[in-house]
């Protein structure tokens, strides 16, 4: 559970429904060694996935479990696959171990990008533990319920021209073009938002899901796995100091709360 400086590598809270809501690029922190060898930019941690924890707090007072990473994507990204595949082929992406922000700024200063072996220590110190407690959870949750739901927690500012063109739809929902969970989940979720009104939404988009998605997402061994893509101009401000926006965020949540109700009771029925 931890690295080598014994900081914890992540937080998992254990619930009492078949719900495990993941949330992998919430870190903000950055090792003092790592942090030698990169810009004043990776400090900002521009492309967090910010405030989710709060967003999303009413799911642990339903009863979901929650698995957290305490660093930052900048350290490496625990939703990459460990041999750093494009998950997207074609399309411009960043990697296992990011090397530039959104926004093609580098991370590392001259002469320092992680060499082969560095990969493998931060590979072993930060991505496997956070896999082996996701792959933990949800074995113990299918365990106990028969059925699990594996809800991967994401934001991104609504604009970001390296990877889509205009203003990103408000709820990006990814099933894996179907196959990470129960036949027309992400169609039905799509749905509800736009019939909820005041938001707009689109499934397997943009963003189709992750590499937790698709190697989780196991709906015939009972595991099914939906990311949500929240544009974060939905709950928050999306320029330093990228404060949370109360009145947003009141307005978003019960929407989200039904979004996971949703999805879980579809989970428990198929």
């Amino acid at each position: 559970m931890t690295a080598s400086n014994l900081t914890p590598v992540f937080s998992l809270h254990q619930g009492s429904l078949p719900l495990l809501i993941s949330i992998p690029h919430l870190g903000t922190q950055i090792p003092a060694d790592i942090a030698a060898t990169m810009t004043p930019v990776a400090q900002r941690t521009d492309d967090c996935d910010w405030h989710l924890d709060r967003l999303y707090a009413f799911a642990k007072v339903l009863g979901a479990s929650f698995l957290t990473p305490t660093y930052a994507r900048y350290v490496i990204d625990l939703n990459r696959p460990p041999d750093g595949a494009n998950l997207y082929p074609g399309q411009d992406t960043t990697g296992l171990l990011p090397v530039d922000t959104f926004d093609k700024e580098p991370l590392y200063r001259d002469g320092h990008l992680p060499d082969d072996a560095e990969v493998a220590r931060r590979r072993d110190a930060y991505w496997k533990p956070y896999h082996d407690a996701l792959t933990g959870e949800l074995a113990a949750l299918k365990a106990k319920h028969g059925k699990v739901l594996l809800w991967e927690a994401h934001s991104i500012r609504s604009r970001v021209p390296r990877f889509f063109d205009g203003r990103l739809p408000d709820f990006n929902f990814g099933t894996s073009n179907g196959a990470s969970a129960a036949p027309g989940l992400a169609d039905e979720l799509a749905a509800l938002v736009e019939r909820h009104g005041g938001y707009t939404a689109v499934a397997n988009g943009r963003f189709k899901g992750g590499y937790i998605t698709r190697q989780y997402g196991q709906p015939e061994e009972g595991v099914h796995a939906v990311q949500l893509e929240l544009s974060q101009i939905t709950y928050m401000e999306e320029r330093l100091p990228y404060a949370y926006d109360e009145d947003l965020a009141a307005k978003v949540t019960p929407l989200l709360e039904a979004l996971v109700t949703t999805a879980l009771a579809r989970v428990k029925a198929a």
